[in-house]
């Protein structure tokens, strides 16, 4: 069977580095095509060494393949995608153009106007858990958020049971890679290194996809959330905690109460392959480089508070990892198929 060509859009960002070096290993398609306007012309072992045996030049427009990967910034990216769609190549957006349904909201958290509004209702939100079934028949995949993958799967069977209490709190902590390639005096070695500092406290932009997609999933109590990001002296990574108040006399106290919402988020869970609920704490590196989110519940008896732990790679199952993830649904593949590879540790 002939493999299916696909393409990247921006490979030169950390993002597409990381879509090239999985798709290279996968085994039913073809990497055809790469673009990058900043390296357009270069061989991409030469502008990226360690993708030296991918046999591609960086070019700036794309070749002919059947669906691409978008990996573009936001606003120059659904400037991309529009005319891929009415060539009806199928695309997985990794930037926010498609992630939220209400074209305002846009203005407010990305400063543009939306170029397609009309897109916005077609477009299928990329986590797999949630919406497999729209993701195997979509044209449009808008690829979530890495915040948002962490806070939505640690929350996501809490919120659907009705057990939480509006007032949710996301404390995330995340690596430096998050913030991408582009030059920054935040992320500069010196600024960043042995430091640790929140950021985005009026409002991050992971915020309104967080909130669109909680209350999707518990739309009777719908979730007043607060959402405060920090960068970690790290690479790669982010660790999630997440606070909400239980609903009074929908779980048991004590002992019996932890053991009930354990199983609670392992029957949610069960059939998901890259989504694991583990019985203690989880690690940054315990995802590094794969493309598991691992899930801790607990609850906090003094307090009444429930606290769900995620962790995961923020350029994998965060980002390309998740995208390609899609990109199998997409073309009735095993989802899993060329995302097997365990975390890299130390």
């Amino acid at each position: 069977m002939a493999k299916t060509k696909v393409g990247i859009i921006n490979v030169t960002g950390y993002t597409g580095v990381e879509l090239a070096r999985l798709l290279f290993q996968h085994p039913q398609v073809e990497l055809a095509s790469v673009t990058g306007r900043s390296a357009a012309g270069q061989r991409l072992g030469e502008a990226f060494p360690h993708l030296a045996g991918i046999d591609l030049t960086i070019e700036a427009e794309l070749g002919d393949v059947e669906l691409v990967f978008s990996a573009m910034p936001h606003k120059e990216s659904a400037r991309e995608v529009i005319p891929l769609l009415e060539q009806g190549i199928k695309v997985v957006d990794i930037s926010a153009d498609f992630r939220l349904k209400d074209a305002s909201e846009y203005e407010r958290w990305y400063g543009f106007s939306h170029p397609a509004p009309q897109l916005l209702a077609q477009a299928v939100y990329g986590l797999t858990e949630l919406y497999r079934s729209k993701v195997s028949s979509a044209q449009l995949v808008a690829n979530p958020g890495c915040y948002p993958t962490g806070a939505i799967l640690a929350l996501a069977p809490a919120a659907k049971a009705n057990l939480l209490q509006p007032n949710i709190i996301i404390d995330s902590k995340s690596g430096v890679s998050g913030a991408g390639r582009t030059l920054n005096l935040s992320t500069h070695f010196s600024e960043a290194n042995e430091d640790t500092a929140a950021y985005a406290l009026e409002g991050h932009r992971h915020l309104p996809e967080i909130v669109q997609e909680l209350k999707r999933l518990c739309p009777e109590q719908p979730p007043s959330v607060t959402f405060v990001p920090h960068l970690i002296p790290m690479t790669r990574g982010i660790l999630t905690t997440c606070y909400a108040p239980l609903v009074s006399g929908k779980i048991a106290t004590g002992k019996k109460g932890e053991t009930e919402l354990k199983q609670l988020y392992l029957d949610f869970y069960k059939n998901e392959p890259f989504v694991r609920v583990v019985s203690s704490p989880p690690h940054t590196k315990h995802t590094s480089g794969n493309n598991l989110c691992l899930v801790y519940p607990t609850i906090d008896h003094r307090t009444g508070r429930l606290i769900v732990i995620s962790c995961l790679d923020n350029l994998i199952k965060g980002a390309g990892g998740q995208a390609i993830q899609n990109m199998n649904l997409m073309l009735g593949l095993p989802e899993t198929t060329g995302l097997q590879a365990l975390s890299v540790f130390p």
